[in-house]
């Protein structure tokens, strides 16, 4: 990773747009805060018991290490050499600085960097790609998920605009909540040039993605693993949703289980601090088409995101180390 042109004189680079991106964080909770009963809001996350929170704690171990384990089979297929130990801290460090840094994405750059800086020039880039195919390994298994779980929801006819009947709060102005998420997410990509960097990124990944998912064992392993991984991320939805008292209440887990993906895919948007904003504002939208009160669709959406919070924070603990 070059650090040439860097002025320690100058102002950090990309440092306007974490601050752009805490702002956006803070404008959508607080608009989906103003439309929600926060009485009902506080009520479902005080239910969440601690037992609850170290389950969580003991799946998102388990989440770790099989995305750890997917970033060294990754990278050994593109001739870089990785012991598991230092996959395992360095993802658990990506993961706190993920939750912690704008965009979602920094900590998979720090990781990218720390482990390229004792790497050979000519491995560097294969570094760099190990971390960027890792990660979408799991977008391979998520998008087709999301798209299963909208379709089922429209063929059973679960997704429908009547909030009579669900004991909806919402206040009027509730539908500028998604003109308000697509009018920032399209200003924040003009903004960074992310879709031109992501072109160029394909066209050059291209012979490392071959290397990486091609054949059947590749294939096999790559998927398999994504899905072992999406499977812990629905597990923390659903334990917290069982700590919420949700499906105590009468609401049917299936229905639950098909609206989570779509939270996680709000996520991978670069838009605020760890899906902070974007998720609970997906959330307050989902659960009233899905005929459920959107304070439990947003009471989920921030214990998860509390959660997973608290569950990052010995990640830090690697900063300690070096390559």
């Amino acid at each position: 990773m070059a650090e040439a042109g860097l002025n320690p004189e100058r102002p950090v680079p990309g440092f306007g747009r974490g601050v752009f991106r805490w702002c956006v964080t803070l404008l959508l909770l607080g608009i989906v805060f103003v439309f929600v009963d926060i009485d009902r809001l506080a009520q479902r996350l005080a239910m969440v018991p601690p037992t609850i929170v170290l389950a969580v704690l003991v799946v998102s171990l388990i989440q770790i290490a099989l995305s750890a384990w997917r970033w060294r089979y990754t990278a050994n297929r593109l001739g870089v050499v990785m012991g598991f130990g230092f996959a395992f801290r360095e993802y658990y460090l990506a993961g706190f600085l993920n939750q912690v840094l704008p965009g979602g994405v920094m900590g998979d750059v720090n990781r990218a960097w720390r482990h390229s800086r004792s790497a050979k020039r000519l491995q560097q880039l294969a570094i760099v790609h190990a971390v960027v195919l890792e990660r979408l390994s799991g977008q391979l298994v998520l998008v087709p998920v999301v798209l299963i779980a909208v379709s089922g929801l429209w063929w059973t006819g679960q997704l429908n605009s009547q909030f009579g009947d669900a004991g909806v709060s919402l206040k009027l102005g509730y539908w500028l909540i998604l003109p308000a998420l697509a009018v920032l997410g399209v200003l924040l990509v003009s903004m960074t040039g992310f879709g031109a960097r992501f072109r160029r990124y394909v066209r050059r990944l291209r012979g490392d993605l071959r290397r990486a998912f091609l054949g059947w064992r590749n294939a096999l392993v790559q998927v398999g693993t994504s899905v072992l991984v999406f499977l812990t991320y629905m597990a923390v939805f659903m334990l917290m949703a069982t700590g919420m008292g949700l499906l105590a209440d009468g609401t049917p887990w299936l229905l639950v289980v098909a609206l989570c993906p779509l939270l996680l895919l709000a996520m991978v948007v670069p838009l605020t601090v760890s899906g902070w904003g974007v998720r609970e504002g997906v959330a307050a939208i989902l659960w009233p088409l899905a005929g459920l009160p959107a304070e439990q669709g947003v009471a989920l959406s921030v214990g998860y995101g509390a959660a997973v919070f608290l569950v990052s924070l010995p990640g830090a603990l690697a900063l300690l180390f070096r390559r």
